[in-house]
This record gives structure tokens, sequence and C-alpha cells, in this order.
């Protein structure tokens, strides 16, 4: 009796001794796969979306925005003399006037685009519009001139005022126009813009 219990005891002994390496084996993979293997694709997501951001800015969006802003639509340019189809009546380069109708116009553009962001978009959006002031006074372009940082602040508070959906509307260049040559009479004088071309007019 007492041999068979020395027999049962030492048999639970070498069990228990397999029995522990046993456990520990199966520990260690366990340990393994806890490591750092499950966060590489995290990893990797954090270092290269900065990366690809900074590339699309640097390489992609701003040499557009700036061959946007450093060089005028030709199209538009070239449609500009034909919406008042002044040119064909001899003007005037130097100083901007032409003939049309009888009546001697003067045109003079303000010296630099207007950039906006346009309203509710977060700045992710942005309006770019150039304008030139049509008036039948020869004093038109002094007048312009000592008034231009005035007259493109007061273009650039209209049109950021501006949503998308007012930009989709149908004849929103000549709304936009209207309110301009209102704002701009207020500014140089009743009656000092008859006419504004808006030879740029962008939404990116």
């Amino acid at each position: 009796m007492a041999n068979r219990l020395e027999n049962a005891k030492s048999a639970d002994k070498g069990a228990a001794k397999e029995a522990a390496p046993a456990t520990a084996g199966a520990a260690a993979p366990a340990a393994e796969s806890g490591g750092i293997k499950p966060f590489i694709p995290l990893l990797a997501n954090l270092i290269l979306m900065p990366v690809l951001a900074y590339a699309m800015t640097a390489f992609v969006l701003v040499p557009k925005l700036a061959k946007k802003v450093g060089h005028p639509d030709a199209a538009a340019e070239s449609a500009a003399p034909a919406h008042g189809e002044e040119t064909s009546h001899g003007a005037n380069s130097e100083s901007g006037a032409s003939e049309s109708g009888g009546k001697i116009k003067y045109s003079v553009p303000l010296s630099k685009k207007t950039l906006v962001n346009v309203s509710g978009t977060m700045g992710t959006r942005y309006l770019l519009a150039e304008f030139i002031l049509v008036g039948n006074s020869a004093s038109l372009k002094s007048q312009v001139e000592k008034a231009d940082a005035e007259l493109r602040d007061a273009a650039a508070s209209a049109l950021a005022s501006k949503t998308i959906a007012d930009l989709e509307k149908p004849g929103i260049r000549n709304l936009v126009r209207s309110e301009l040559i209102t704002i701009f009479n207020s500014i140089l004088g009743k009656g000092a813009v008859s006419e504004i071309y808006l030879t740029e007019f962008a939404i990116q």
C-alpha cells in the first residue's frame, strides 16, 4: 500500500514537472505575439500621412496656386475687351482711354488680384478675381490709384461674404459686377465707375 502511494506521488511530481515546461512554452509565443508587430501598420500611417500631405501641398497645390495667381488667364484677358467692344474704336493704351459710341471711356485695373476664402468652407475653397474699372472721367486713373487699397479691401469684403451656393447661381458674375459698381461708386464718388470687367473669376 505504501509502495502504491509512493508510486502515485512520484507520478504526480513527474506530471507536474512536464506540465510546467509546457505552460512556459505556451506563454512564450503569447509574449512574442504581443510585441511591436501589430503596431507596424499604425506607425507607418502616422509617419507616412504627414509626409504625403507635405508632398501634395509642396509639389502639387502650391505650384497650381502660384500659377493661377502669378499668370492671368489668357482667355479671360482676351474676353475682357470683347465684353465692352471698345478695342475696335482705337484704344489709347497709355491712359486706358477708348472711344465707344462717341463717348470716351477710361479703363483702370486694380493693382492686384483679389484672393478670398469662400464663406462657409472653413478655408478649404477660395475665390480669385481680377477687376478692370471703367468710367467716363479722365480722372478715373488717379482716383483709382489713390483709393486702390480701399477698393481692393471693399472688393475682398464683398466677395468673402459669398458662399459656394451663391457662387454657383446663374448670372453670379453680373450680380457681383452690380454690387461692386455700387460699392466702388460709394468710395470714388457717384457715377465714377460705370462698368466693371471681371477679367478673372475662378473658384478653387
